[in-house]
């Protein structure tokens, strides 16, 4: 697919650039790019997540040409569309709200320490009759089949849009990519909780803590944060990064409760 949307530039040029119509093309189903002449001055990408919604980002130097391909995108893509950026990016977050997109959410960053002793997770043990598998020893079969369990309770509820921003794409159909990145909660033979950790190179990223509707507030998701933060102690990571829902009350008690530092935000933004 190649359409192209040809619009005369009245605003500044990146240097090198000509006096050129910036003409906006799409160069495949899901890329767009902006040329000066021959030059990508702007680029856009949408991207469908697990939940089914269409992600769409732009990368352009300046503000018209951002306008432009967000002008082609839209009019390219069936609504609703998704898009998300950092809160305290003013350029950004103005950018998507000329484009007509609206922010449907918040979404807080998290500084979270490993040290037990400043935790306060110390003497935390898991409840009676639960036993937590560590990150790297979780068998794969009962791991999918917990994370099924979990998907379909997550959509009847909240909805799976309340989960973390950003997250990967993966393949259809499943939310587990990597079994080797999952700590569990295992009780009679079964797995009831989990906590997804993206060992990133400069600091650990925990992407997800879910456990069964029916046990809930029994102290398991308390007790794989514990078990993983003092494992990650041990081995020298002073601290992890993790994001929670600004409506998700019960995760943010837990990370403030552990004094977890709030260090950023990301807003998500719809437009319909």
């Amino acid at each position: 697919m190649n359409d192209s949307h040809s619009i005369p530039s009245t605003g500044d040029h990146a240097p090198g650039t000509g006096d050129h119509a910036i003409v906006v093309t799409r160069v495949s189903d899901t890329e767009w790019h902006a040329m000066d002449g021959d030059q990508v001055v702007g680029r856009g990408d949408a991207s469908v997540r697990p939940d089914g919604r269409l992600f769409v980002g732009i990368d352009a130097w300046h503000g018209e040409d951002f306008d432009r391909i967000a002008g082609a995108m839209t009019a390219d893509l069936p609504a609703p569309l998704y898009a998300v950026a950092d809160e305290t990016d003013r350029d950004s977050t103005s950018a998507w709200q000329r484009a007509g997109f609206t922010t449907v959410r918040r979404e807080w960053g998290y500084v979270v320490p490993t040290d037990p002793q400043v935790t306060g997770l110390g003497p935390v043990r898991p409840p009676a009759g639960v036993v937590i598998v560590p990150v790297g020893q979780v068998e794969e079969a009962p791991l999918r089949a917990l994370d099924q369990v979990l998907h379909a309770e997550i959509e009847a509820g909240p909805g799976w849009q309340t989960m973390p921003a950003q997250v990967l794409p993966r393949p259809a159909g499943t939310t587990v990519v990597d079994p080797s990145k999952y700590a569990v909660a295992r009780q009679a033979g079964r797995y009831v909780g989990l906590l997804r950790l993206a060992p990133l190179t400069r600091q650990p990223r925990i992407g997800l803590i879910a456990v069964r509707a029916d046990l809930q507030r029994h102290g398991i998701a308390r007790a794989l944060l514990a078990d993983t933060l003092d494992a990650l102690h041990r081995r020298g990571t002073a601290s992890v990064w993790a994001e929670v829902t600004e409506s998700n009350a019960a995760a943010t008690a837990l990370f403030e409760g552990i004094g977890a530092r709030r260090a950023g935000s990301t807003l998500e933004f719809v437009r319909r």
